[in-house]
């Protein structure tokens, strides 16, 4: 991993070419996902069956689109008796989490005004689960149990069946968390099925999940039609550490998030250089007994970084500057230092709660804003899948009362017809 120092001559300048936030797209992706929804809004489901034989290698033709119940049962065989537990206690742990958010519910009276908010769930809510190496049955978990707690109807799910392939595990997943409708497609083409509905995959409200850079742009691209999570790029990581943490536990937490993908960024910020260099050559050591080496490497070279600052105030400064998707505080009094973070996705404090049992057993979801969008986004809650709508009541008393101001705010503005209303 490369050291900076935040003295350097060019810090700004080398660090933004490793930490790059961009969400950049060609104008290549952006014609072809917009002519995939174009031709999902024309024709449907001919269309999806086109473009999984394009992209997915997968004929659909002859096959049903919706996975039966008869393929999650041979899932639920497949997959280790073990880890179906695991799921299960994981899924246990999440619905718990979700449950004690509670809802805040609110309704007074004042001045002869009745005032309250309903709240209702969203009607139809649909998952988007990537296949390939980011193929994850803890994301079906994540993304399913926060609608099921907050009461959601119907959850569907699409996830590629790359030349026929797919993980029995992701079945096992959606079975447990209460999904109803499992979809063999990938890709925009499934983010464009589930939001302007085709004869097979219903429309829903809201799409959640996460995927390349083709579902990324397709999502945004939709959003307006129905709502979505966020648009969301590789995972980040970054570690405060003052070099009272094990490098080794560093550097495996640097690793864990390295093995995503060549793009995922990793940085560990600390005042002490000796530190950085012992970090510095656990990571070295420990990525070559790893089964995604490669990836992990590659991530590390490009997109890993140690940055020397020279106080922790700096450290600070820099971290809710970048708004990162996971912080992990590895000092000796990290309940200190959480007061002073505003900006980041989720926090994981002490030398013994690594960033990965987020990923699968802790409660909050990992789904979570990156690209530095932690400054305006939060982690996927009970009432994203919720909507509220304001009840206004007025007596005669309140009208007397407060019908005159609103009428002279009304006139102030130039619309008579309102302030006639209140008059009449």
């Amino acid at each position: 991993m490369k050291i900076l120092r935040t003295t350097d001559r060019n810090f700004r300048y080398d660090f933004g070419k490793v930490f790059k936030r961009q969400f950049e797209v060609s104008e290549g992706v952006q014609k072809i996902v917009a002519d995939i929804l174009d031709d999902i809004k024309r024709i449907g489901d001919q269309a999806l069956v086109k473009y999984t034989v394009k992209y997915d290698s997968f004929d659909l033709s002859n096959k049903l689109m919706e996975v039966s119940s008869k393929e999650i049962n041979a899932a639920l065989k497949e997959v280790d008796k073990e880890d179906i537990k695991a799921l299960e206690e994981a899924a246990g742990r999440i619905e718990d989490f979700y449950k004690h958010e509670k809802t805040e519910k609110l309704s007074y009276k004042k001045a002869d005004v009745d005032l309250k908010v309903i709240t209702y769930p969203l009607e139809r809510v649909g998952i988007y689960v990537p296949g390939g190496k980011a193929s994850y049955p803890s994301s079906v978990l994540m993304s399913a149990i926060p609608a099921k707690v907050a009461g959601v109807d119907e959850i569907n799910m699409c996830t590629p069946w790359t030349g026929g392939e797919y993980n029995p595990a992701i079945l096992v997943a959606a079975h447990i968390a209460g999904v109803k409708g499992i979809y063999k497609i990938g890709g925009a083409q499934a983010i464009a099925a589930m939001a302007y509905g085709t004869k097979t995959v219903p429309k829903v409200d809201k799409i959640v999940g996460p995927g390349n850079i083709y579902v990324s742009w397709a999502k945004k691209l939709v959003y307006g039609d129905v709502d979505i999570d966020m648009v969301a790029g590789p995972s980040e990581l970054v570690i405060l550490g003052d070099g009272t943490v094990k490098p080794a536990y560093v550097a495996s937490d640097l690793l864990s998030q390295a093995e995503h993908d060549e793009l995922a960024s990793t940085l560990l910020i600390t005042t002490n250089s000796n530190y950085a260099i012992r970090v510095e050559g656990e990571v070295r050591k420990q990525v070559l007994r790893l089964k995604r080496k490669p990836i992990a490497n590659e991530s590390i070279k490009k997109r890993g970084l140690i940055v020397l600052v020279r106080s922790m105030k700096e450290a600070l400064d820099l971290i809710n500057e970048l708004a990162p998707e996971h912080l992990q505080i590895c000092t000796a009094e990290p309940e200190k230092i959480l007061p002073k973070i505003r900006h980041v996705g989720t926090v994981f404090l002490g030398e013994h709660t690594p960033e990965a049992v987020g990923d699968y057993i802790a409660g909050p979801s990992h789904v979570l804003p990156t690209h530095g969008s932690a400054r305006y986004f939060s982690a996927l809650r009970v009432s994203n899948f919720q909507k509220t709508i304001p009840v206004v009541k007025f007596g005669p008393k309140a009208l007397k009362k407060l019908g005159p101001t609103a009428s002279r705010i009304a006139q102030l503005e130039g619309l008579t017809a309102h302030a006639n209303a209140i008059e009449k």
